[in-house]
């Protein structure tokens, strides 16, 4: 009994270093999506699958994840240029986000999980006619975030409503 328990520890122990050692390697960062950005005032749709939110999910009612994908916009802190700068000096402090693109009204950024190299896309958009920034977060692979997606943009809104206006 006890020979058996210690191939079980040692194959768990195994497999949890092979993994990390994978995850060090890249496999688990996935592809860069190339149909980000803003197309026709919106962005991209929700993840198919429950890792991702977006602000703009109820212009997908037909979306198979449009309840669980749906989030509120981001309020304007000044006027959308200012915001957008805002938002930016936060992604830029924060440890695990690189800032890929910058357009005077458009913002996407990375976010890399420490141990396991897992990459989010995070997109942030000054919409004029509405006067919010839109916003899309979204977990390369997987199925499932266990709602980091909605807690990196709740924490960026918490962040941006303690900055001045």
């Amino acid at each position: 009994m006890k020979r058996v328990l210690m191939y079980i520890v040692m194959t768990i122990v195994f497999l949890l270093v092979g993994a990390l050692a994978a995850a060090q390697l890249g496999a688990f960062t996935g592809q860069a999506p190339q149909d980000i950005g803003v197309a026709l005032g919106q962005l991209k749709a929700p993840s198919m699958t429950n890792n991702s939110v977006s602000s703009q999910a109820g212009l997908y009612p037909e979306h198979p994840q449009y309840m669980q994908a749906r989030i509120a916009p981001l309020e304007l802190r000044g006027d959308g240029p200012a915001t957008l700068q805002k938002i930016q000096n936060i992604v830029e402090t924060t440890p695990d986000a690189v800032l890929v693109q910058r357009k005077p009204d458009y913002l996407y950024a990375q976010y890399t999980t420490r141990w396991m190299k897992f990459v989010d896309d995070v997109e942030f958009w000054f919409d004029p006619v509405n006067q919010v920034i839109q916003v899309r977060s979204a977990s390369r692979i997987g199925r499932e975030d266990f709602g980091v997606n909605r807690a990196r943009v709740e924490s960026i809104r918490a962040a941006l409503t303690a900055t001045p206006p």
